[in-house]
């Protein structure tokens, strides 16, 4: 119900975001009726629509003192022309009613959207860049993002989601945000082995914190310089176990009343960033974890698991062509060349995109329903989905025929909005 009152299933309202009802208001949009309104609110109508999609997470007065009334564009120009011509052959003949030969008339380029422009800056906004280059599928979601301190412009945290972006910043998202915003969610059934494996790991842990004092500190949090040994070097074995403690320790630490209390800040601020390091070696280890190496001894090269599982299998590599004719059945344990080309593609997918039930999207990876409609990059802004950063790399302008600033609505909304806020009323 929530959703459904955010995007106003009744009476439309577009937003910023992928959702299926925004989309569902995007099939159903009609212009507004203004027949029998007056011009005053002709203005007041179409500057609430646009402002529902346009900021809305932006106050009035805030957007009001960005609101500029010069709109940028551009005119291309042919560089060819110019070089060859001062512009005299336009006034040529210019008062005596002579008409232009059709081939030597000016080309005729079409009218510059300049009224779609009228929201312009906000495009500058860290959050609405974030939409923009499809990182988040709202921009609450990416102002969300912000805030938690997911977001770097220039290699630096920024948690302010109205900062401004100049031509030339380069703004950076966590990978693994980007995969949970763009990615589908879990169904019931991977919710449940989700459920499953977290209250097996928590038993776990708490089967291996009763062997350890819930108390004591960790020497390397208590600030002893050599807290580990290395005369003795730990077994790959028991790494695992032994990050899983050090996890439950800190955040026993953390949750304990007592212990809380006697911590200072800036050490409860070293206890969450070694819980975060924690969880994330961890994770690695899970992903590590479905092909174990003393299980499955794979190497990096694909034709070498080819060749491995071929023999663990026990498959033989397909006859050539000229000894198949004579032979009717292959045999159930023979490896054609496609099945190995589809045997080398499954494991290049397996690799890039395993299965992991920790994760809080579904996997593999795959995109959510109804994205494809809102998959698009503006052209002031330079993407690089693979390291989920962008380059913002002008202000955007309108130019004949387009306006770089992507809106749902038509001239007359914008126009009418922009008059709105010239105070010419």
């Amino acid at each position: 119900m929530r959703a459904k009152r955010a995007y106003g299933l009744k009476r439309p309202k577009l937003r910023q975001s992928w959702s299926k009802y925004n989309l569902y208001n995007l099939s159903r949009a009609e212009p507004p009726n203004i027949t029998s309104r007056t011009f005053f609110q002709q203005k007041w109508s179409a500057k609430s629509t646009a402002r529902a999609y346009h900021g809305e997470t932006v106050k009035e007065k805030h957007w009001q003192r960005m609101f500029r009334r010069r709109l940028r564009s551009v005119i291309p120009m042919d560089h060819n022309q110019l070089a060859r011509s001062d512009g005299y052959e336009h006034a040529e003949g210019r008062g005596s009613g002579l008409e232009p030969h059709p081939d030597k008339k000016p080309r005729q380029f079409p009218k510059t959207p300049y009224m779609n422009m009228t929201f312009a800056p906000l495009e500058r906004r860290l959050d609405t860049a974030i939409f923009r280059a499809m990182f988040a599928s709202s921009t609450r979601q990416a102002r969300q993002f912000v805030v938690h301190g997911d977001v770097k412009v220039n290699g630096k945290e920024m948690i302010y989601p109205g900062y401004l972006l100049n031509p030339g910043d380069m703004f950076q998202v966590e990978p693994e945000r980007v995969m949970f915003a763009t990615g589908a969610s879990k169904d019931a059934r991977e919710r449940r082995a989700g459920r499953k494996a977290r209250q097996k790991s928590q038993d776990y842990a708490a089967k291996s914190g009763e062997a350890l004092p819930v108390d004591t500190e960790p020497a390397h949090l208590a600030g002893d310089p050599s807290p580990i040994s290395t005369a003795e070097e730990p077994s790959p074995d028991n790494n695992k176990e032994t990050l899983q403690s050090l996890l439950s320790q800190a955040k026993n630490l953390l949750a304990t009343p007592s212990s809380a209390s006697n911590l200072s800040g800036k050490r409860k601020q070293d206890l969450r960033a070694f819980q975060r390091l924690l969880k994330r070696t961890l994770s690695r280890s899970r992903n590590q974890s479905m092909f174990p190496p003393k299980e499955t001894n794979l190497t990096d090269s694909l034709d070498a698991q080819l060749q491995e599982l071929t023999q663990k299998l026990n498959l033989n590599p397909a006859p050539p062509a000229d000894e198949r004719i004579g032979s009717r059945d292959l045999g159930p344990e023979t490896l054609t060349p496609e099945n190995s080309s589809l045997l080398r593609k499954a494991l290049a997918e397996a690799r890039e995109n395993p299965i992991d039930v920790t994760k809080p999207y579904a996997t593999p990876w795959r995109p959510r329903p109804y994205m494809s409609a809102f998959a698009f990059i503006p052209r002031y802004l330079e993407v690089h989905h693979r390291i989920c950063s962008a380059v913002y790399l002008r202000h955007p302008v309108a130019r004949p025929g387009l306006g770089e600033v992507p809106t749902p609505f038509g001239h007359d909304v914008n126009a009418l909005s922009f008059n709105w806020y010239l105070r010419r009323r």
